[in-house]
């Protein structure tokens, strides 16, 4: 059995990693789960950010990402994801997880955060001064294979770099055939 394949897009606010991981999974299509840190924290646990120890999103997050996993769709984590408070628990899934993982951090530097943010069409309502309370360069996982997008990488770029889906086929049946596994079926299967 094909096992899906886990993608970790980790970096500082501004970074661009979700503008990367939504377009990542819009390529994918159906079949691919997209996992947001900041909505299932902000949104779902309505939980504030930081190092709390009665915390609840960093096992509900890795929770979610194991159920996706084990019901075969590939998972597109991404967030700041701090080791301080995500590394242990992001480390362990990786280890777990028997499929391909590809885990990328995208280094961009506290001035361009701060200009990246400025010029967002929904800017978050953060002073710098707290976004620097958030800043962590290289805060790496430290697992086999991860990798570093810096900040001179256009957005086409680090999709391209991080889009390891794009020759992997959906492992969840489709409601409806969409194209994507259309193009699948006829290339396996031949024309109808």
């Amino acid at each position: 059995m094909v096992e899906p394949t886990l993608v970790v897009i980790r970096g500082n606010s501004g970074s661009g990693k979700t503008t990367t991981a939504r377009e990542v999974r819009r390529r994918y299509g159906r079949g691919c789960a997209l996992i947001e840190q900041d909505y299932v924290r902000r949104v779902m646990l309505r939980e504030h950010g930081g190092d709390g120890m009665d915390a609840v999103a960093p096992a509900f997050i890795t929770t979610m990402v194991r159920e996706a996993l084990g019901h075969g769709y590939h998972v597109v984590l991404e967030g700041i994801l701090h080791t301080g408070q995500y590394g242990r628990p992001l480390r362990e899934l990786i280890a777990d997880h028997s499929g391909a993982v590809f885990a990328y951090w995208m280094e961009v530097s506290f001035a361009e955060t701060v200009r990246r943010h400025e010029g967002r069409a929904e800017p978050i309502p953060v002073s710098a001064e707290q976004m620097r309370s958030w800043y962590t360069p290289m805060d790496l996982l430290g697992v086999p294979g991860e990798r570093v997008i810096g900040e001179d990488v256009s957005l086409a770029a680090a999709v391209e770099v991080i889009s390891g889906l794009s020759d992997v086929p959906p492992l969840t049946p489709c409601p409806v055939t969409c194209v994507r596994c259309d193009e699948i079926r006829r290339s396996t299967l031949g024309e109808c």
